[in-house]
């Protein structure tokens, strides 16, 4: 078990990753925490494996947790789903100085994080993400938020946690897919900052990996910019949405149905290497490279000849990362950098889509 420091504005918090994590997880929070009452928020398939230990983990250090449980997947992300999570946490005696649980991955977290944003005006949250897109990804850096019907994460706010508490373990129940998809982010982190990971990501045996301090790696990657650039207003934060732009409008076009967010980003990501061999001076083999990389990981680089183009170009223009109606576009120059590109056109990006 080792902990990475997260610094966020003038206070930090840890993210702790190992194994054998969840059982002790009561006594992890109460070295952070000390109000009682808490809500567990998880989706309804994670509750039926996983709700009852961290219920009894928590009871031992004499919390008094309650349940509340969601539908899965990206149709819970909505302010409804938030307002139903704040009434039931009224219900049951939740105030000021209790906590909220996010057990999960993503989208438990981005919508259980907003929950304890707007709850009595903000309590604290832990984040425990049951992916490896949430170890990764989601669950560091504060951004909690829900959808609406123009585009992701359109409604949020900035609401870090207090712990996250990221153990391996759960990744060995992880539907093949669902382990895949968190390698977008991961590769997302390579290119843009970290051109060993990348090489070493090209060798890498998927039968004997060692998760726990890839992970660690990328939590390092992420907090480390999201220091630099918090409240997202410098633009070195925007970095890490290389990918983002047409991977959200992608899920949008899906009815978020069609592709996970991983999935979804990866398809983004080629688009992007796209937009900069044209805008950035990308070079073609390593355009290729990253190609490669994303099929390795069994992540889809291509979309299917059936999915209409046309609904992806009409969702980018919602994307949040627009700015007084021009595109901030993340660009690469080369793997391992990145920077915002305000020359990037919807014609650049039409084009980029249309060769998926």
């Amino acid at each position: 078990m080792t902990a990475v420091k997260i610094r966020a504005g003038d206070r930090s918090y840890d993210a702790i990753v190992g194994s054998g994590l969840l059982d002790s997880l009561g006594s992890t929070i109460a070295k952070t925490l000390t109000g009682k009452r808490c809500a567990i928020v998880a989706d309804e398939n994670v509750a039926k494996l996983l709700a009852e230990r961290v219920n009894e983990s928590l009871r031992r250090e004499k919390f008094a947790p309650s349940l509340v449980i969601i539908p899965p997947g990206e149709k819970s992300k909505t302010l409804e789903q938030a307002s139903a999570i704040c009434e039931q946490m009224i219900a049951a005696g939740l105030d000021r100085q209790s906590f909220v649980v996010a057990l999960g991955g993503g989208v438990v977290g981005d919508l259980a994080g907003f929950a304890a944003a707007i709850f009595q005006r903000g309590i604290p949250h832990v984040q425990i993400p049951t992916t490896l897109l949430a170890m990764v990804d989601s669950s560091i850096g504060g951004k909690t938020g829900v959808n609406t019907n123009a585009g992701k994460n359109l409604i949020g706010a900035v609401h870090h946690p207090a712990l996250v508490i990221a153990d391996v373990d759960l990744l060995k129940t992880l539907p093949q897919r669902e382990f895949n998809q968190g390698f977008a982010e991961i590769i997302k982190h390579a290119i843009i900052a970290d051109p060993e990971m990348f090489r070493e990501l090209q060798h890498v045996d998927l039968k004997t990996i060692d998760l726990a301090p890839l992970i660690r790696r990328n939590i390092e990657i992420k907090s480390g910019v999201v220091a630099k650039d918090e409240l997202d207003r410098t633009g070195e934060r925007a970095l890490l949405n290389f990918g983002h732009t047409v991977g959200h409008a992608i899920e949008r076009a899906g009815n978020y149905r069609e592709f996970l967010h991983g999935e979804a980003v990866s398809l983004g990501i080629v688009t992007a290497c796209a937009v900069s061999m044209k805008k950035a001076g990308l070079p073609s083999e390593q355009r290729d490279a990253i190609i490669d990389l994303l099929n390795t990981f069994g992540l889809p680089t291509l979309l299917p000849p059936n999915f209409t183009r046309a609904k992806i170009l009409e969702a980018v223009p919602f994307d949040k990362k627009f700015h007084g109606g021009k595109i901030r576009f993340v660009v690469t120059s080369k793997i391992g950098s990145a920077q915002l590109s305000d020359e990037v056109t919807l014609e650049d990006i039409r084009e980029a889509v249309e060769a998926l």
